[in-house]
């Protein structure tokens, strides 16, 4: 089925030309950013990015904007939304193709994940890693199919089909990879099962560094002392991440903190020094979420300890108040561990 993009092909209007050169080196391609907006109406206040971009263009260039918006042909005008699909469909597949050309005959391997987008529609993430001419490992994004049954059976069709589409071969698949964690992980265990029965050098590789992460967490947990501390860690992020009062006050608490530490010579001024921190919530799926926490904390502790001290005397909330005076009491005991 030839698009609307293919049949435009041949005609020799400037602004088509513009249009797509604009796409492939436009701020929003290169920045991943969508192209469509809520109302691309002409009386439309915000019609997004990519008309936005290109009125801003046509604004700063008469020879394009002798040809663009409403100085162009009613059938050539190459901003509705279906043109702009074609023309990210069409970019979309040069990529693919570039990618698929680099790879040539070498072997690869596949990771695959899934998640059910906003329509909860379940969708399959499908990355190719091979060894590229240079001898570098790459790890390149090739497209997202929709899954319309998540049976074993189902998922394979969905892949053969992928494969077919992008001429890649089987007989040169060497590893197949799926998150251990995905609430489909009974179903790619059978699909690792039905690709290894066509292929058995396409070896299963689990995500280590995820088993590696769980492993450290549960061992942790068992370890009262520890477990002590992460639960310590948690309530105190609760309690500062609840409301933009208490994170704009810790911000501000750690500013007077550096600027105080900086005027006694406690602390280098430099590019890259200083840092505003955040405080994030710690994942047990997230690899080193747990010890990038702990540093804030530890980079923090004066400030948060002033910030505690300060909700546990606000009689606004009795229950924020309950929760910080008895945190405040547990992490004075922790100082040696975050003031070190």
């Amino acid at each position: 089925m030839i698009s609307s993009f293919e049949q435009e092909e041949n005609i020799g209007d400037s602004s088509k030309n513009v249009d797509v050169d604009f796409l492939r080196s436009s701020y929003e391609s290169r920045q991943g950013l969508t192209f469509h907006g809520h109302d691309e109406s002409y009386d439309s206040s915000n019609q997004g990015n990519f008309l936005e971009l290109l009125q801003f263009l046509a604004n700063h260039n008469e020879d394009y904007n002798a040809v663009a918006f409403k100085n162009a042909p009613d059938n050539l005008k190459l901003t509705s939304p279906k043109i702009q699909k074609d023309i990210v469909s069409a970019a979309s597949n040069e990529t693919v193709s570039a990618i698929i050309r680099d790879l040539g005959d070498s072997l690869f391997s596949i990771m695959i994940d899934e998640s059910r987008d906003i329509s909860r529609k379940e969708q399959m993430t499908i990355v190719l890693c091979y060894v590229n001419k240079n001898g570098l490992v790459v790890e390149l994004f090739l497209g997202v199919e929709h899954v319309t049954c998540t049976t074993t059976l189902s998922l394979k069709a969905t892949l053969y089909n992928f494969f077919s589409r992008h001429r890649l071969s089987f007989s040169r698949l060497r590893g197949q990879g799926y998150d251990g964690a995905s609430n489909m992980q009974g179903e790619f265990n059978g699909l690792k099962t039905l690709v290894l029965k066509e292929n058995r050098c396409a070896y299963y590789i689990h995500c280590f560094a995820h088993q590696l992460q769980l492993a450290f967490v549960a061992l942790a947990k068992n370890h009262d002392d520890v477990n002590d501390l992460f639960n310590i860690v948690v309530i105190v992020v609760n309690i500062v991440n609840v409301s933009s009062k208490h994170c704009n006050l810790l911000r501000d608490k750690q500013a007077c903190k550096v600027i105080e530490t900086l005027s006694n010579g406690e602390l280098s001024s430099g590019k890259g020094l200083n840092q505003e921190i955040n405080m994030q919530r710690a994942s047990d799926t997230r690899w080193g979420s747990h010890y990038g926490t702990l540093m804030s904390i530890i980079l923090m502790f004066p400030s948060i300890i002033d910030v505690l001290e300060i909700v546990a005397k606000d009689r606004s909330n009795s229950k924020q108040r309950f929760h910080a005076k008895n945190i405040f009491k547990l992490m004075q005991s922790f100082d040696f561990v975050f003031s070190c």
